[in-house]
């Protein structure tokens, strides 16, 4: 029996061996240099081997015929080809070195990136809220970037020339159709958004992607957190509100809700107002953020928030008879978006998938008159990208809207609804490691238009050394007039803005240079004809009055400048400073204007310098904000008799403002805690932002801030011995 069972494994070792096939070749990069210990197998098997030093490598299989041989190096694409296992020539593989942040250019012309390490970080949301005069409000924080400026007395981002209507809020690819609290008379509105809800922040000055659009100037782009920061609850109590939070997380899912209620009885009793408040600004709200990753590869989101608010004030206006008019305002919103997203195929397919809801009304009175308006927009997008080999990628997609918008004025009742669609078109593609071009198409239909459009894009970059690049963005935008317009002439067209942007920055050792040189060509504007035929033209300089004249969209316009900006995180340990300079020349005839000229909001140099320092020792975070904006336009109705040279031929003074804030972070019974306060207008300078007149000329109006300095003091305790803050960030 043992001489049978030792000559049947004889046999079976000597049939084994002959079946035996050798494998051999040589791995190298694309300059032939080898490549020591990459990985190489035949799929589905344990054959396979590491090469050497010399970048061969050799080994055996009993695989017949045909199979797949894979090779795999750190840093470098992987490789699969099939072959023929009978074969006895070596293999000669050259593997194709893989994308980073260092070797790959990356498009960046008209874009500030916050949502990957990888590529260029600005500002994330501990950024936003340990910003001086930022006040924890994103769009405020934008306003501080190259590119931006602030206008006080109105809501929104003002962008290269483009007025608060000409830019988008988008949320995880979904537009919030009321990004801000409700606008109020020469009062600057906040966002309705916390910064921590956020993951990553991209702001487009211009030559933004094919997948969005109804933006002529810009997009915020905002991508919400994939699971909850914290454990536990959160209370936090400030001059303004108090709050409470509740975060929880499993493997699998998360929860965050939260509720609060604001009163500003306590803050204004400290600052003086320079508003006429009848009944001080008072809100509360909610809100329920759940995510669920019901798969490996995939991702469910959905968050919802209500809000409720109520305020009076007797605001000043020329027009009425006693310089005064009542405002009372009671806003109800209401806004939810749930997000589905997954890939497949190892990674080569991606789904992006929404589905959003948005409702806001206002119950306006002026003078005991009815204003009210409300808005409502459902909102559907799929997205589906295929990515290809040496990073090239191919997405396309679609979007459709369902927008109802009333308002009354005076008595009268106007309304409109608007079924808009989208489909794009996006490809990126690397030629090589230093060149990347991006090509995209967007076409839009708009029910109310009764017409459709075709807008072009295009984003080039170029690696100038390890660490620089330039970039190209050119691009056709369009969006729909504004719906006052639309109320009572739908013949209109879409407004047109063309973008041209050159870029260069340089990132290295924690630092940023960038610099950016724009053009925009405005066509089909909106144009209102007030005046009489035969009579000289009319303006009225009442920024809320409803317009009533004849349009056409015969307007045109450009704007054109360029942005600095330095960043420098590295010199000093714990100090980290930021200086932006922007300048912008600009015209329109738009609107009521009868001749081009710079709007009302723009200033034609900005600068911004902010610094901000966390000491270790002491757990505490200081920052301050400089800014200093130039003079802006304003109507001067004495000035009419010098005709076209004389309308909004006047300036304001120059505006200048400088913020402090600070934090502190310590535990109470292992409780993380965090006291903030913070200062605005520190130098309490007199700021005004824009002159109006009364009816007959001869009485001027300064219009200013809700108040010259005001402070902020407030704290918040996380009831969790998990919650923890990274300093890193601070």
């Amino acid at each position: 029996m043992k001489l049978i069972y030792f000559l049947t494994v004889y046999l079976l070792l000597v049939l084994t061996a002959a079946a035996q096939i050798n494998l051999s070749g040589r791995i190298t990069d694309a300059k032939g240099h080898p490549l020591p210990g990459a990985n190489v197998f035949l799929r589905g098997t344990y054959d396979g081997a590491n090469t050497d030093s010399a970048g061969t490598f050799r080994f055996t299989t009993s695989r017949k015929d045909t199979a797949t041989l894979l090779v795999s190096y750190i840093g470098y694409e992987s490789y699969a080809k099939k072959i023929h296992t009978n074969t006895t020539a070596p293999f000669i593989i050259q593997l194709t070195e893989a994308a980073n942040e260092l070797n790959t250019v990356v498009i960046t012309a008209g874009s500030f990136e916050a949502s990957d390490e990888k590529r260029m970080t600005m500002l994330k949301p501990m950024d936003i809220v340990t910003t001086a005069g930022a006040n924890a409000d994103i769009t405020a924080a934008m306003n501080l970037l190259p590119g931006t400026q602030r206008v006080g007395e109105q809501t929104g981002l003002f962008v290269r020339g483009g007025s608060g209507e000409e830019a988008k809020v988008v949320i995880d690819g979904m537009i919030v159709q009321n990004p801000y609290f409700s606008s109020m008379p020469d009062v600057q509105s906040r966002g309705r958004f916390q910064p921590f809800m956020f993951k990553g922040t991209s702001f487009s000055t211009g030559g933004y992607s094919a997948q969005y659009g109804q933006a002529l100037s810009s997009v915020l782009l905002l991508n919400t957190t994939d699971k909850t920061q914290n454990e536990g609850v959160s209370l936090s109590l400030n001059l303004a509100n108090a709050g409470i939070s509740y975060d929880h997380a499993t493997d699998k899912s998360s929860i965050s809700a939260t509720g609060s209620y604001g009163n500003l009885k306590p803050l204004f009793a400290l600052v003086h107002q320079n508003i006429d408040w009848t009944h001080v600004p008072e809100f509360g709200g909610s809100s329920l953020t759940y995510r669920l990753q019901p798969s490996k590869t995939g991702m469910l989101k959905f968050y919802g928030m209500y809000s409720d608010s109520k305020l009076g004030m007797n605001f000043v206006d020329p027009s009425s008879e006693t310089g005064k008019t009542a405002l009372q305002q009671h806003n109800r919103n209401f806004f939810t978006t749930s997000t589905y997203t997954d890939s497949w195929a190892d990674g080569r397919w991606l789904l992006n998938t929404g589905l959003s809801y948005s409702y806001d009304a206002d119950a306006t009175t002026y003078s005991g008159v009815d204003f009210g308006r409300s808005s409502e927009r459902w909102q559907g997008r799929a997205v589906l990208t295929r990515l290809l080999p040496a990073n090239n990628s191919l997405l396309f997609g679609a979007e459709a809207h369902a927008i109802t918008l009333k308002n009354t004025v005076q008595g009268i009742n106007y309304a409109l609804h608007d079924n808009y669609g989208a489909i794009f078109i996006e490809s990126q593609t690397y030629l090589g490691r230093k060149l990347a071009i991006q090509l995209g198409l967007r076409g839009e239909y708009s029910s109310v238009l009764s017409r459709a459009n075709l807008a072009p894009r295009l984003s080039m970059a170029y690696k100038t050394g390890l660490y620089s690049q330039v970039s190209l963005a050119y691009g056709q935008f369009y969006q729909t007039p504004d719906y006052r317009y639309l109320y009572l002439n739908k013949s209109l067209d879409f407004e047109r803005a063309d973008h041209l942007i050159l870029n260069y920055q340089i990132i290295k050792n924690k630092r940023t240079f960038r610099a950016e040189a724009f053009y925009k060509n405005y066509a089909q504007l909106v144009r209102e004809f007030t005046g009489q035929p035969g009579m000289p033209p009319q303006y009225d300089a009442n920024p809320y009055r409803f317009p009533w004249g004849r349009t056409n969209n015969g307007g045109n316009g450009y704007a054109q400048g360029f942005d600095v900006f330095w960043r420098d995180q590295k010199t000093v340990k714990g100090l980290d400073y930021w200086i932006s300079y922007s300048y912008v020349d600009t015209k329109r005839l738009f609107k009521q204007f009868f001749v081009a000229a710079t709007p009302t909001f723009i200033s034609n140099h900005t600068v911004s310098v902010i610094t901000k320092r966390y000491f270790e020792k002491i757990s505490t975070n200081l920052a301050m904000t400089y800014t200093i904006s130039s003079g802006r336009p304003y109507y001067n109705p004495n000035r009419l008799e010098e005709g076209d040279k004389g309308f909004l031929a006047d300036r304001t003074p120059v505006v200048n403002n400088l913020s402090f804030s600070a934090s502190h972070i310590t535990r109470i019974r292992k409780n993380l805690v965090v006291i903030y306060a913070s200062v605005d207008n520190l130098l309490n300078t007199q700021n005004v932002f824009t002159y109006r007149f009364t009816a007959d000329g001869k009485t001027r109006y300064a219009v200013g801030p809700q108040s010259y300095r005001s402070f902020f003091v407030g704290g918040m305790v996380m009831l969790s011995k998990k919650a923890k803050v990274n300093v890193n960030e601070l």
